[in-house]
Formats: structure tokens, C-alpha cells, sequence
């Protein structure tokens, strides 16, 4: 029998063109929640709308910026004008556009990390806890990154980014528990995402999976199982969490 844990929910994905948010926003339509694709690359976006829609769930998509607040204001009018309701957000947007050295940072690239990866991050909550506190609650989950809990040389904006969405997360875990809002964020080792390209350019995959203890890198989906259960009532007790799901990697 199909998961239907979702039924009657309401989740919003951002960055679910592609990825890590693309497997969340299908996996949580196929566990019967109605689903808004955010993302900026409309191409991606359509791509995963279809996706959901030739299962037969129920999805739209909306073009988002989520460094540009009156963008992310938008988004949460048309899911509320859509469906009613926010019950679950996967704030998963992010980018890296280099692996450098820190001596050698391009300040333009090191702002636009940031300006996607945390301060999307943060408007996506900001707006997102306005509504869920409007209906009494909610789940948010957050994606940051084993950069975000121990360094690695030559990542500095990447890695400095998802060092304070961990802090983020947890600062409004804090703030929100008693409201009935549950926060956390999950951390992924590499994934086999457009994301890891780059590393496995440098390295190959061999290389980048030797380092993660468990010998391989991730698939999506496996990321998208641990965000669903952060945000279903099995998860009820976690609060300002920072999951690993890493093959080990974070442990060593």
C-alpha cells in the first residue's frame, strides 16, 4: 500500500527544479501532499511539475528568487491563495559557484553565495513562520550541508554559508518550539546532484565517495526520506536538529 502520511498537507519546495528538491517534491506528492514547486530555473521547474502531475498528484509551480523578498511574499500568497494553507517547508534552495582557496574569493560570488544560501534561507522563514503561526503551526526543514558542521579547505563561501544556516535553523527552533512550529535542517554528504559536478570534475566519484566512510555517494531520494520524516509526526520530538545523512562523513 502507497505512503499516504502526506494526505490533506501542504508542502513548498524551493530549489525543486532539480536535485536534492526535485526527489522531496516528488516523494512528498507521492506521499499525498499537494505540492509548490519553487525554483528560478523554469525549465526545471516545469520539468518536475510534469513529473508530479503524470503520477497524478497535485503540484504548481512558482518562479522564485529567494534572495528577493517581495519574491518570496509572493510565493507564500499563491500558496495560500492555492491550497489554503503552509504546513510543511523544505527550504532547500543553494548554490556554489567555486571551490577556492580563501585568499583567492571573488567578493561578488561570495555575496551572491550568501545572498541565496542564507539570506534565501532566512526570508523563506521569515515568511513562511508568519503563516504557519497564522494556523497554528508547522514544520520547516532546512538544507545545510556536512560543510556546515565541520570545514573543508577550499569551499569558504559554500561552507561558510551553510555554517549559518545551522545557526539559523537552530535560533528559530528555539524561538518557534512552543508555537507549534518544529524546525531542523538535514545535512547531506555529496549527492548526485548538478551541485557535485564540479567536485567530481576535480576528483572523479571514487574520489569523493572515498571520503564519506559508507563508500559511495548519495542518490536524492535518500536526502528527500530524511526530509519528509524531519517533517511527519514521527519526527514530533526533533527540535533545532542539524540530521546528518552523510554516509559518515561527519562522524570521522
Amino acid at each position: 500500500m502507497a505512503d499516504r502520511s502526506f494526505a490533506g498537507k501542504v508542502a513548498l519546495v524551493t530549489g525543486a527544479g532539480s536535485g536534492i528538491g526535485r526527489a522531496t517534491a516528488v516523494t512528498f506528492a507521492a506521499a499525498g501532499a499537494r505540492v509548490i514547486i519553487a525554483d528560478v530555473n523554469v525549465a526545471g521547474g516545469e520539468e518536475t511539475l510534469g513529473t508530479i502531475r503524470a503520477s497524478g498528484g497535485d503540484a504548481m509551480f512558482v518562479p522564485t528568487d529567494v534572495s528577493e523578498a517581495n519574491a518570496v511574499v509572493a510565493l507564500i500568497e499563491r500558496t495560500v491563495g492555492t491550497y489554503g494553507r503552509l504546513d510543511c517547508a523544505f527550504n532547500n534552495a543553494g548554490i556554489n559557484l567555486e571551490l577556492v582557496p580563501t585568499e583567492e574569493w571573488d567578493e561578488a560570488v561570495f555575496e551572491r553565495t550568501w545572498s541565496v544560501n542564507t539570506k534565501g534561507m532566512m526570508l523563506c522563514m521569515k515568511y513562511e513562520i508568519r503563516q504557519m503561526l497564522k494556523q497554528g503551526g508547522g514544520a520547516i526543514v532546512n538544507t545545510a550541508s556536512v560543510e556546515g558542521l565541520k570545514s573543508i579547505p577550499g569551499d569558504p563561501g559554500y561552507g561558510s554559508s551553510k555554517h549559518a544556516v545551522i545557526g539559523l535553523t537552530r535560533v528559530a527552533a528555539l524561538q518557534y518550539a512552543k508555537r507549534g512550529i518544529r524546525i531542523n535542517a538535514v545535512c547531506p554528504g555529496a549527492v548526485r546532484t548538478a551541485l557535485t559536478k564540479p567536485a567530481i570534475a576535480i576528483m572523479g566519484e571514487e574520489g569523493l565517495a572515498g571520503f564519506h566512510p559508507i563508500g559511495r555517494i548519495a542518490e536524492p531520494e535518500e536526502i528527500a526520506a530524511a526530509v519528509l520524516w524531519l517533517c511527519s509526526d514521527g519526527a514530533s520530538f526533533v527540535v533545532g536538529h542539524p540530521l546528518s545523512v552523510d554516509g559518515g562523513l561527519a562522524a570521522q
